[in-house]
């Protein structure tokens, strides 16, 4: 008997024979995939509870600088109602405001310290609009710089953190917990974790993560770094001054107050660093010309001041805490802030961040 002829296609060639079904997944197989899956984050979630049990636990990695993180930390910890000064910038900002000085002359000033260590202006700016979109008491806002906050705004990201999550974890209180598996690093992990208990106590006397009641970062020492740490700015980027003269016009736009103080600067570090003293005029000249079109924004420079002696620099840009208690009361008499300011009206849009 003939084999029957294959059956053709439209074009007359052989039809493919039909594929193989895929073999069927064994619910075993499963089961052994989910119970890893499990075991992994019940691993990892015992890992987190065992260090905060030896508080040893840092904060969820938003920034994946600890400074910043544990700074937010703060601010989730220690909620400061209806401020009506904020202070920005990096860390010369959060380690050279002593609010407590400002209070004791102004009672009615409600500082709240919102900079974070490492910024360039650009971020500086990113984090002030966090701030001033959740916080419509907010009246005054004064940025404390150096010639270092205005040198790499260009190559460096200006979203410092992802501000909903940061709402979330700061404001509302979210629970911590899903942002660490969010923005898990096992490297920054490890590494905080092995160093965040002396820099919370202060036993580290070069990074301490210890805050004022205002958000502050004092340094209390009379240590010195061994070698200044920081290099005079090369290239003033013209992006920072860009950033700079945006956050000037939106408060303008919005009638809150903004002031800019310079840094005292070590003067030994200027004179081996910048001798001509070019580079901190060309900063100092810039800040004034990206201020000037607006009339509710002053320039103190607290740098040629000189309220500061040598002995008073922890290194080429930083103070220790006494020193930064005697340049808050100079850049308090110069610029009087959160005083002289009036209330300003709230906008629905602030009014429903509440």
């Amino acid at each position: 008997m003939d084999e029957p002829a294959p059956q053709r296609g439209a074009a007359g060639k052989a039809a493919k024979p039909a594929a193989p079904p895929p073999p069927a997944v064994r619910p075993r197989y499963l089961a052994a995939v989910f119970g890893s899956a499990l075991g992994a984050l019940a691993l990892f979630y015992g890992a987190l509870f065992t260090l905060r049990a030896t508080e040893n636990l840092p904060p969820p990695a938003f920034s994946n600088s600890i400074c910043v993180d544990e700074k937010l930390a703060f601010h989730r910890e220690h909620p400061i109602g209806d401020p009506n000064l904020l202070v920005i910038g990096s860390s010369v900002a959060w380690r050279h405001f002593d609010g407590a000085v400002l209070v004791q002359d102004s009672p009615t000033v409600k500082p709240l310290n919102g900079a974070f260590c490492g910024l360039s202006v650009n971020q500086t700016r990113y984090v002030a609009d966090w701030f001033l979109d959740r916080r419509p008491s907010i009246q005054d806002v004064l940025l404390i710089t150096s010639p270092q906050d205005f040198e790499n705004c260009t190559t460096t990201r200006t979203a410092l953190f992802d501000a909903e999550d940061v709402e979330d974890y700061v404001l509302a209180r979210g629970t911590p917990w899903g942002y660490y598996l969010r923005y898990f690093d096992i490297f920054s992990l490890a590494r905080n974790a092995s160093e965040i208990a002396a820099k919370r106590s202060g036993e580290n006397w070069v990074d301490p993560l210890v805050f004022d009641p205002y958000g502050g970062g004092p340094l209390h020492t009379r240590k010195s770094r061994e070698t200044p740490l920081y290099g005079m700015v090369k290239q003033l980027d013209d992006a920072c001054f860009d950033a700079l003269g945006r956050l000037s016009a939106r408060l303008q736009k919005e009638g809150r107050r903004l002031m800019v103080a310079s840094t005292p600067l070590n003067p030994e570090w200027k004179e081996s660093g910048d001798p001509s003293g070019r580079t901190v005029a060309v900063f100092t000249r810039r800040i004034r010309e990206t201020l000037a079109n607006n009339a509710l924004a002053e320039f103190w420079d607290g740098d040629a001041a000189q309220v500061v002696g040598p002995a008073g620099f922890f290194d080429a840009i930083h103070l220790r805490w006494s020193a930064a208690k005697t340049y808050t009361a100079a850049l308090a008499k110069a610029l009087h802030p959160g005083i002289t300011s009036t209330p300003r009206a709230m906008t629905k849009t602030e009014g429903n961040k509440l």
